[in-house]
């Protein structure tokens, strides 16, 4: 069964009531007897075992040494260039 939180909105108490999936919340509080009561969401904690959760357990050893190859060889494409075709910039001369 699991427990639920509730805060009164009138004088503040907060208590924890385990309670079935089937009943209803409950209305009324046990100090003051308001029928303000609310109960408090709060974020659960997950964690995650085992493979499949990560994006590195999705990539496999081929294709990261694939796109090595495409990257060197796009690499060895720009870099067929001879070196020193490129002009150098001409010095500007002051008059």
């Amino acid at each position: 069964m699991p427990i639920y939180t509730y805060r009164c909105g009138n004088c503040g108490v907060q208590f924890e009531r385990q309670q079935k999936f089937s009943e209803a919340p409950l209305k009324e509080c046990p100090e003051c007897h308001a029928r303000q009561l609310r109960k408090v969401y709060t974020p659960v904690g997950i964690v995650f075992k085992g493979s499949g959760f990560y994006a590195t357990d999705h990539r496999s050893p081929s294709g990261m040494n694939s796109g090595a190859k495409s990257n060197s060889d796009s690499e060895k494409k720009t870099s067929g260039e001879k070196p020193g075709s490129e002009k150098p910039a001409a010095p500007k001369s002051e008059d």
